[in-house]
């Protein structure tokens, strides 16, 4: 009779764990199937507004972890996982930029990427603002983020 309550109760403690057909996959990578899932789930072009964002931001930390740099090349976007490569092409001058997503916003309704100041000095619209673009995915992130320390040795 021990025995079979012994069992009984290892029988349930076995079956309550997660299973591989049923847990939480995780790739080589580290990433989970969520992870995945919802990278692959993003358009491949998009068209909108482009703004720029430059003094406020620069030198504080990204999205990603990486200090913000306005002199360099990179971008916000509010979906694309981190570390996507993209195109972006200023629709008005046909001037394109490829650059890496390592931040997020805009935060402006009806704006879908914020550039660096670099980036829209390249692509020509610093003095307007904003400008309609093109926005070429090339290589999809792995929406890593960089760890780093509070207090450097």
């Amino acid at each position: 009779m021990n025995k079979k309550i012994l069992l009984t109760i290892i029988f349930l403690l076995v079956s309550c764990g997660s299973s591989i057909a049923y847990g939480d996959y995780v790739n080589t990578t580290g990433m989970s199937r969520k992870q995945i899932e919802s990278i692959k789930n993003h358009p491949k072009t998009q068209i909108g507004i482009a703004s720029y964002y430059g003094k406020k931001f620069h030198k504080k930390r990204t999205a990603n972890g990486e200090i913000f740099n306005m002199y360099k090349v990179s971008a916000a976007h509010k979906s694309y996982p981190l570390g996507t490569k993209v195109r972006v092409t200023n629709l008005e001058n046909g001037k394109s930029l490829k650059l890496v997503i390592n931040d997020r916003g805009p935060f402006v309704s009806g704006r879908i990427i914020d550039l660096s100041y670099k980036a829209a000095r390249k692509l020509g619209f610093v003095n307007q603002g904003t400008v309609k673009v093109r926005i070429d995915v090339l290589r999809l992130g792995d929406n890593k983020y960089y760890k780093w320390k509070r207090f450097a040795v």
